[in-house]
């Protein structure tokens, strides 16, 4: 489980996150959404331990972020916004090289590469050096290299971007086996339609602060629309209305 509250950060003069507050639980998939600059990375990047916040606190499984990170940096597989892969390296090798990190053995390494590799459909990919990847196989990199030393808890920033209709599916149904075996997956993303077919619970963020969390039945009810993306676009309308009062 992953719990933040009242996470505050400013860069300058502007803040950025200004008192973001939620839970994503065990066995569930929580989108966090937002328009462009409403503090939805800044947030993962914090929560991940890549910042550091100006004032509030993480918890991942019950272990304060800013107390022992590298604790909590174990208990999370993380898909940032920058993939960040070796291009020297092919992409099995890459997703080996992170499992060693994480401390698997040569042996576990490969294992558990290979079954992420079948997972993702990644074969004809798998030994060709990510120099030149697209990007929807740098993101299909990025997200076994996240997975692979079997993580409680699942951040990923926008993984469906670049994807093609196939890997989509498959990155579905990675999510959907990750919920059903009781993880915590948390994703931000822009696709509405993964927010619809995939989310448990929803976070919208506006002006570095939660302006909504609940059910996508919950969100469509407070907005009065019949459907995720317009319950959204209704309530960020809204929050930009009392932003300007």
């Amino acid at each position: 489980m992953i719990e933040v509250r009242d996470l505050v950060k400013s860069f300058g003069s502007v803040k950025a996150v200004a008192g973001v507050s939620f839970t994503a639980h065990d066995g569930q998939i929580t989108g966090l959404l937002g328009p462009n600059g409403a503090g939805k990375t800044t947030t993962l990047r914090m929560l991940y331990t890549l910042m550091q916040p100006d004032s509030g606190q993480i918890r991942v499984d019950g272990v304060d972020a800013a107390a022992d990170p590298m604790a909590v940096r174990r208990r999370l597989g993380v898909l940032p916004d920058a993939r960040g892969l070796y291009k020297r390296l092919t992409a099995r090798e890459n997703i080996r090289y992170f499992a060693q990190l994480q401390g698997l053995d040569a042996q576990q390494a490969r294992a558990r590469s290979d079954e992420l590799i079948a997972a993702l459909d990644m074969a004809a990919l798998a030994d060709r050096r990510t120099e030149g990847f697209s990007q929807g196989e740098r993101v299909k990199t990025a997200i076994a290299r996240a997975l692979v030393h079997d993580p409680r808890n699942i951040v990923l920033d926008e993984p469906a971007n670049g994807l093609d209709v196939m890997s989509t599916r498959g990155l579905r149904e990675v999510l959907r086996g990750l919920r059903a075996e009781g993880r915590c997956v948390l994703m931000s993303t822009h696709i509405m339609q993964e927010v619809a077919v995939l989310c448990d619970r929803i976070v919208i963020i506006a002006h570095g602060r939660v302006v909504a969390d609940g059910t996508p039945d919950e969100l469509r009810e407070q907005s009065g629309q019949a459907n995720v993306e317009e319950a959204f676009m209704k309530i960020i309308g809204a929050s930009a209305l009392q932003g300007l009062a």
